[in-house]
Parts: structure tokens; sequence; C-alpha cells
């Protein structure tokens, strides 16, 4: 057993661990930009928090358009190695890639307009969310710096997506190290004027974000045409792409968005929720939730290369490897969660200090106690992020949907409203709520995967 699963452990390993430490560099991006706010103090930190909250709610569905899109190059590649010498279905599986391609390049484009155009009209709306007065102009401005580059995040999220269904995702870490460093010094010049330039404060953080968006979609697509195994395949031109692989796509990707959309969106009505409490409980949250989003880093990172190796399995007709992918990457989840949540039990100060100025007890003192139920929260968090992805293997995409409805609509929402309202536990009763949500939601999870992947036909040749 412990042999096994040691293997199996270092063959998920070889595409998560660049997944997760190229997750991990992106999430320092956003790390980045919230140290840098609080240094601006607690109301730039709440202002610019909501606003990255809103981004990253309209980039997640965005993505999730997208994510389909490496199950679907990962099977078409490993049926051309199936296809061995025969030259006309290997053929046909390179042209179905080519065609992926374009088509997810075409949705990303659409995904990045709308998007976009939704951020401004959320901006205009924020007045009539409850939200602090002082910070929703800041918000505002904050939110019309971010918008240009949610196109070009788009863009680069279809083509990170090809390179991980072609398992050669080396240059996504290079290039996300070399954004983390350009950002920094452009959020540095922008915030602060630098070199003549006018000081722009937390809309400055907005700018260079979407700046960094541009470049790192630069710099991954000249990559992959230096690659002689991905060249062939990438193409800007997406006026050639396909209707019905686009249909295809959006059939497996508009489920997957909603899935991510009802994950942020759950997120997002907390952290509305925190700012009724105000300044110091948004920051609070807003500090906290970045420190969850870091430690998701490793969820994801794992849920995408469950996800990639269990439709690579299927396609090779090994229903066995895909049962044993899902309590692989549970138990590397669990490893890295238990290290994490030792740490915020025992060194709150520490870990929050880059988040909140020294002037804020109230909004320490918030975020202490948020840190102790995080501890829990992000095995559950984990887990439902990997259930996801091991559906999506499946092709299964719309039962992920479904029962994120139930878990953080149906169950987590009314219980964080019970807890924070009509019991008065205010933020704390928020994050218990959205540990309810997401423990409820990992375990339906993981309880359909197991059911869709018994009751999926094996190959002929396969014994029972």
């Amino acid at each position: 057993m412990l042999p096994t699963l040691l293997r199996d452990s270092r063959a998920l390993g070889v595409l998560a661990v660049p997944l997760i430490l190229t997750q991990l560099a992106q999430v320092a991006l956003t790390t980045t930009d919230t140290v840098m706010m609080g240094m601006l103090g607690t109301t730039e930190l709440a202002a610019g928090g909501l606003a990255i909250v809103i981004f990253n709610q309209i980039r997640t569905m965005g993505v999730g358009l997208c994510t389909a899109v490496g199950n679907r190059i990962a099977a078409a590649a490993a049926r051309a190695e199936q296809a061995g010498g025969a030259a006309a279905a290997k053929e046909d599986a390179h042209g179905e890639v080519r065609a992926i391609v374009r088509a997810s390049l075409a949705v990303a484009t659409f995904a990045g307009i709308a998007g976009a155009v939704l951020m401004v009209l959320i901006g205009h709306a924020l007045s009539w969310l409850g939200q602090d007065p002082s910070v929703v102009g800041l918000t505002r401005t904050m939110l019309y710096a971010l918008a240009p580059g949610l196109l070009p995040c788009l863009w680069f999220q279809a083509i990170r997506q090809f390179t991980v269904g072609m398992r050669r995702p080396q240059a996504l870490l290079r290039i996300t190290i070399v954004s983390i460093a350009v950002n920094a010094g452009l959020n540095w010049i922008l915030i602060h004027g630098a070199f003549g330039l006018p000081r722009l404060g937390l809309t400055g953080v907005g700018l260079a974000t979407s700046t960094v968006h541009l470049l790192s979609f630069a710099a991954l697509y000249l990559a992959a045409k230096r690659d002689e195994e991905l060249a062939p395949f990438l193409t800007l031109d997406i006026t050639r792409a396909d209707a019905t692989t686009v249909g295809r796509l959006l059939g497996l990707g508009m489920p997957i968005a909603a899935t991510y959309g009802s994950e942020a969106g759950f997120f997002s009505v907390t952290a509305l929720m925190a700012g009724s409490f105000g300044p110091d409980a948004l920051a609070a949250h807003t500090a906290v939730n970045q420190l969850v989003y870091i430690v998701f880093q490793v969820a994801i990172g794992l849920s995408h290369a469950a996800s990639i190796n269990v439709s690579r399995e299927l396609a090779l007709g090994n229903h066995d490897g895909a049962r044993r992918i899902k309590n692989t990457a549970l138990a590397c989840a669990a490893a890295v969660m238990i290290v994490v949540g030792a740490v915020y039990l025992t060194l709150p100060g520490l870990v929050l200090a880059p988040f909140l100025e020294t002037g804020s007890e109230q909004a320490l003192g918030i975020a202490t106690h948020l840190l102790i139920v995080t501890a829990f929260l992000q095995f559950f968090d984990c887990t439902q992020n990997i259930g996801v992805g091991l559906l999506r293997g499946l092709d299964d995409t719309r039962s992920g949907f479904r029962i994120t409805l139930v878990g953080y609509w149906a169950i987590g929402l009314p219980a964080a409203l019970l807890l924070a309202y009509a019991l008065g536990l205010d933020t704390l009763g928020i994050w218990l709520g959205l540990l309810i949500g997401l423990a409820a939601t990992a375990l339906l999870l993981l309880r359909r995967y197991d059911t869709a992947l018994a009751a999926r036909p094996r190959p002929a040749s396969t014994t029972v």
C-alpha cells in the first residue's frame, strides 16, 4: 500500500509540483498587492481587497471557461500516443489539439471583454451594496484600472491550459517568478509616483496588475512558440476557430465557470458581509482571505494535475489508476494542510504581520480569531477543489456545479448569516459558515466521483 502511494505520489508530483509552484508564484502577485495596499492604510486595504475580490470573482469564472481545455488536450495527446505508427489516427489527434487551442483563445477573448465591462458596471453599483462610503470611491477607481488586464489574463490562462494538457508546463514557473519582481517594481513606481510619474496610490496597484497580465501573456506565448512540441499547435488566429469545438468547450466550460463562480461568489458575498461590520472587520477578512488564497494554490495545483491524469488514465483505459489518483491527491493535500494549520495556530502574529499595519489592533484581533477557524477550514477547501478537478477528469462538469450550489448556498451561506447576524458572532460567524459550506461540498463531491467512476464502462480487455 505504502510503496504504491509513494509511486503514485511521485507520478502526480511530476505535473503537480510545477503547477503548485506556478500557482504560488501567481498568488505572490496579489500578495504583493495586498501588502502594499496595507502600507497605504486600513481603508486602502479594505477598498483594494474588495476590488481584488470582485476581480477574482470575474477572472475565476473566465478561467473556468478555459479549464476543460487541458483535459481535452491531454486526452487527445494520449490518443496520439496510442496511435503509434498509425499516421492517420495520429494526425486526427493532432488536428484535434490545434482546433482546441484556437477555440480556447476565442472563448477567452469573449470572456475577457464581457468581464471587463461587468467590472465597470459593478464599480458603479458599489454604493448600493452597503459598503462604507470611504471605501466605495477607492474600490471603484481600482476596478477601472484592473478591468483592462482581464483580457490578457484569460489569454494567458488559455495557453497555460494548452501547455499543461501537453504536459509541458515548465515555462509557466519561470515567467510567473519574473512577473512577481516586475509587479512589485511597477507597484512602487505607480503608487509613489517615481521617475516623474504621477502619484497614483491605490489606482497604481490596479494599473501595475493589468500591465503584468499583458506582459505575462506575451512571454508565455513566445515561450510556447519556441517549444518544438508546442509550436505546431499554437496560433492566435481565432477567426479560424471551429464553431463545433467552441461549442464543445463552452458545454464543458460553462458548468466549470459556474462552479468556480459559485465558490468565488460565496467568498465575495462574505466579503460584503464583513464590510457591513466596518473597515476593521473588512481589513481582517481581507488579510485572512489572502492567506487562504495562498494555501489554496496547493489545492489548485493538485486538482489540475489529478484532473489531467484522470483524463489521461481513462483515455488509456486504466480505471484503477483513475481511482488511485483521488487517494494520492488527498493524501498529499492533507500533509501540506497539517503543516500550514500548525503555523496558523502557533504563530498568528507572524503570519498576519505583512498584511495589517501595526496600529490596527482591532483588525489584528479579529484576524487572529479567524485564523483558528482557517486552520480547519483549509482542509475542506482543498478537498472540495480536488473533488471538482477529479470530476472534470471524467468530463462530468455539471455535477460539480450542482453540488456547489447545495454546499455553498443552501448550507454555507444560511449558516454564515445565522452565525454572524442572528447569533452575533460577526466576522467569526461568517468564517464558521464558510467552514460548514466547504465541508459539505467536499464530502458531496468525493461521493459523486466514486459513484461516477464506478458506473463508467470499462474496456472489454480490463479485468475487474
